[in-house]
Order: structure tokens, then sequence, then C-alpha cells
């Protein structure tokens, strides 16, 4: 799939307790296929929430989503992998399964896990996780896991790419590892968006998106 996808209007309310909470305020988004975009804003300021509903974990109340080369009623939550991946904060990682075979995971859904078995290695060897492969995720740390993750989301080469806090937990080199997986995602096609409090990740995107109050602004906060 060709990446790129489009929100206009999006709106999204919770119910806490008597309070309504606003946590989408009518968001206007455009990620092209070949674009990094990082999105910046303070904890509660909804990016999580527009994450959850670009992938289909979440229904919007108001306003449409639209992906490239894709029918105009196909719903997020019926893409694949090679169509859209996710890197949620919580990771997801299957626990009965090592870590290589959590990277494969998108292949093996498909049937194609044996031809992807060069990918998920080198994707491992990329993030220093070689050494661990056949680990499961509850012997690995939490940066582990979560470059684990990572791989994962990039090994079917995503037309959308949508990552939340990727390298969160990670120090400046395996971070760094990241983020030019990340770029290089982008540079071949992908439409990418990261949710990131990350600075050096703004730094290398193409456009930085700021968000507050769910409501979204070009450029980063001031």
């Amino acid at each position: 799939m060709t990446g790129g996808f489009t929100g206009t209007g999006l709106v999204k309310r919770y119910r806490r307790d008597a309070e309504t909470v606003h946590a989408l305020a009518g968001v206007d988004l455009t990620v092209a296929a070949g674009e990094l975009v990082a999105l910046v804003g303070p904890s509660g300021s909804g990016k999580s929430t527009l994450l959850a509903l670009l992938c289909g974990w979440e229904t919007a109340d108001a306003g449409r989503l639209a992906y490239s080369g894709l029918p105009a009623d196909r719903r997020p939550d019926t893409l694949g992998w090679p169509e859209l991946a996710l890197v949620p904060q919580a990771l997801g990682l299957v626990a009965e399964l090592s870590l290589l075979d959590n990277v494969l995971l998108p292949a093996r859904l498909r049937g194609t896990a044996a031809a992807e078995q060069g990918r998920a290695a080198a994707l491992l060897a990329d993030f220093g996780l070689d050494h661990l492969a056949d680990r499961y995720p509850s012997q690995a740390s939490l940066g582990e896991q979560q470059r684990a993750a990572v791989a994962r989301a990039l090994l079917l080469r995503p037309g959308v790419l949508l990552a939340d806090e990727p390298t969160a937990h990670q120090d400046r080199d395996s971070a760094d590892r990241l983020l030019d997986a990340v770029v290089a995602a982008a540079r071949d096609g992908a439409a990418v968006l990261v949710a990131t409090h990350d600075e050096i990740a703004w730094a290398r995107a193409d456009r930085v998106l700021s968000m507050r109050d769910g409501r979204i602004t070009e450029g980063p906060p001031r």
C-alpha cells in the first residue's frame, strides 16, 4: 500500500464522572507518503488518543479518516500490518513468543514467515538484539522489548507507521538506531507519524506538529 493518510475534523470525547473530556477537538491532519512527522505536546494533550483512532483502536465521534490507495469506507481496524503498523506505548509483545518470533508475528499471520526470516534477523541485529533472539520478553529489559516492538512494526515495510514514544526507554545510541530505521521507512515511502517528547526526534522529522488540549498546530511548541 502506498503510504499517506488524512484526518479531517476528528473529534473524540470521553465521560469522566459528570465531566465530558474533549480528547480530540476537531483535529485536521495529513501525513504524506515518504514523510516523517513528529507529534509533540504534554502528557494528556491527546497524542495517544489520536494514534489509537488512526489505527482503529478508537472510533471518532465526528470527522473523517482516509488512507491513500484504499476505499473511502475502509476502516483502519481492518488494515493489516503491511498497510498500517503501530508501536504502542504498552508495546504489546506476546509473552509466550521469543523476541524473534514476536518480530516475525506479522509475517506468520500472512503465512510468509519463512520469507521474512532474514529481514527479522537483520532488524534484530540493527537494534542490538541478535543475541537475545531466543529470549522471551520477560527475559529482556524494557528498552530491549521496545526495540523488538519497533522491529515488528517495520518487518513488512508498512505503508503507514504510527509510533507512540518509540525512544522513551532508550539510551541515546539505541534511540538513534531506532530513529535511523524510522527515517529509512519514510524515505522508502511510508507515511510516518511519531508521538514523542524526544527533541532529537523532532530534529529528524520533516515536520513537527504541536498538540495541546486536543488541538493541533504546525510547528514545535513555543
